[in-house]
């Protein structure tokens, strides 16, 4: 029986990649002048969609039900609440696209790294055979990214991106605010229909009757699809960081083998520390505090 100094498990038990001297050195990163962004054909269609969906329902609350109307409080500050949570809400989806998840450096099981490791002998290390890295605890890869990503949830086609430890806070903020204007949305539709009943349709908006009904029943569509959607998303989401454990680990049933912390904590690591409103802003990176740090070895 072989007792090297250390041995190098792979998650594909294939041989062939478990020799450190087949990988290339990983290339010199260069994160300030690059921005992350996955070229992926579906995922670029869904983020448009995305985007189009929200413009559509900003055309139909503001130039359909809000600008027509005679009271001027009601349309300035409904305006002001749907715009305000519509930017949030595509800020949230455009940081959630461009932020680097928690991609794991392509190529780094060298032999220098194994042995700057400085594992004892019977250790163990996982290697991911099709981006050649040393797999840090918690990481798994993605098919989509071609990338291991530290403590991955999922990947999402309507953000074009894995959600990771470095872009899950929004991520959630993005499902967030799509669901409070969806049902921001619907409520503006109710009542518009509410208020055109009593009076005559020619005086509830600019566009003809029958254009005006269509374009409220599709966003009432919508809404009530990304409503349910998102809050649900959402919810699990949330679920999952005071859980500490990520929708993969959790379909996996993978063994807990990182340290307990309380919900509470489980946020601040996600959303930052400490609490303060910066938590709704996707314009603030999280400060991740005293965040355990991935371990290499096992």
């Amino acid at each position: 029986m072989k007792s090297p100094a250390h041995r190098t498990r792979d998650i594909e038990r294939q041989a062939d990649y478990l020799r450190p001297e087949h990988c290339a050195p990983p290339p010199p990163r260069n994160s300030s002048g690059t921005m992350w962004f996955i070229r992926d054909g579906c995922g670029i269609v869904c983020g448009v969609i995305t985007w189009f969906l929200v413009f559509y329902a900003e055309f139909v609350v503001v130039f359909v039900m809000l600008l027509p109307g005679k009271n001027v409080i009601y349309t300035l500050c409904n305006g002001v609440i749907f715009n305000g949570l519509a930017f949030l809400a595509l800020a949230s989806h455009a940081k959630a696209m461009c932020t680097d998840p928690g991609a794991v450096p392509k190529g780094n099981a060298t032999k220098e790294f194994i042995e700057s490791l400085q594992l004892k002998p019977g250790q163990v290390v996982y290697k991911c055979p099709k981006c050649c890295s040393i797999k840090p605890d918690r990481a798994h890869h993605c098919s989509v990214c071609k990338r291991c990503i530290k403590k991955m949830d999922h990947h999402c086609p309507w953000v074009n991106n894995c959600v990771g430890e470095n872009n899950q806070k929004y991520f959630v903020l993005f499902t967030m605010y799509i669901s409070l204007i969806s049902f921001h949305a619907l409520i503006l539709v109710a009542l518009h229909f509410v208020f055109c009943f009593e009076d005559d349709w020619t005086k509830c908006s600019n566009f003809s009757p029958p254009a005006t009904v269509v374009l409220l029943i599709l966003l009432c569509f919508e809404a009530l699809l990304f409503l349910l959607f998102t809050a649900v998303m959402f919810g699990t989401q949330v679920h999952s960081i005071c859980s500490d454990e990520t929708g993969i680990e959790q379909l996996k049933k993978e063994e807990r083998r990182w340290a307990k912390r309380s919900k509470w904590m489980n946020l601040k690591v996600v959303f930052g520390h400490p609490f303060s409103i910066a938590w709704l802003s996707p314009f603030a990176t999280p400060d991740h505090g005293k965040a355990d740090l991935y371990q290499y070895v096992v």
